[in-house]
This record gives C-alpha cells, structure tokens and sequence, in this order.
C-alpha cells in the first residue's frame, strides 16, 4: 500500500510505502491527512495521504523535466490507448526504435494489444493509424499525485 505525500503547501511530492509512512508519523515530521477509517497500527490511523509539517523547498525539479519511466507514460497517458482510447497495457514508440526512436516522452504512447499488433514496426500514418494527441512532457504533479 502507497501514501501519497504532500508538501506543507499541499502540493504533491510522492509516494511512500506504509512502513516508511509510519516512520514520518513518528518522527512527527507529517500528520494524517486522510485515513482509513478503523484501521490503526498501534496508537496511528492507517494513512492514505499524510502533510509534511515543515515545506520543503523542490528547488531540484524547477527547470528539470522528469526522466521518462514506463510509469509515467502510463499516468500521462491516463491508462488509455494513445490510438483508440481503450485501456492501454503497452508501451509503443511513435518513431519505432529499430529505425532510430527513442525511449522519450514525445516518442512514447500507451497502446492496447490490438493497436500495438497493428502498428507492428511502422509509423502511426503507415499503419493507418492516429494519435488521438500528441506525447508531451508530463508535469511533475501528473506523476506524483496519483
């Protein structure tokens, strides 16, 4: 089970395991925002999302784009199919890598099977497909606070 973590200001940070959840608590660093309703470890609700008590300056992401993870491109993408908009379970290159494309946000889309089988080893427009929008850069907060 993961607690998403904010900053004092609310803002998304990340995810922790519950163990590591459970050590915030305390070291009094965080409190509870949102709990599971009748579970406890110990004298502590069972966290969902916890707030740091303190804010901590991110100074590292300004400026920086996020380095491009399966995970990610499955929450930019929302789980649904860059093609067709149905649940996706692959990743596909837009540009295929064996004729050069990359592991990059603009060149990667979730897919289905069955748009990924048709797409095979070609381009979207050779495969008579389309991109239902274009890949970007996802935003830090698409990736933290899910």
């Amino acid at each position: 089970m993961n607690v998403l973590v904010l900053n004092a200001s609310y803002e998304p940070l990340q995810k922790v395991d519950l163990r590591h959840a459970i050590r915030m608590l305390v070291r009094e660093v965080a409190v509870v925002e949102e709990a599971e309703e009748g579970r406890t470890i110990g004298s502590f609700p069972v966290p969902r999302v916890l707030r740091l008590v303190k804010y901590v300056a991110m100074r590292w992401r300004h400026g920086r784009r996020p380095p491009w993870s399966k995970r990610g491109v499955y929450l930019r993408d929302l789980g649904r199919c860059g093609y067709c908009g149905r649940r996706g379970d692959t990743i596909d290159h837009v540009h295929p890598r064996s004729r050069g494309g990359r592991d990059t946000w603009e060149n990667t889309v979730l897919a289905c099977g069955r748009c990924n089988n048709r797409k095979g080893d070609r381009t979207p427009a050779e495969a008579g497909l389309r991109l239902r929008w274009e890949p970007r850069v996802p935003r830090w907060e698409e990736l933290a606070g899910r």
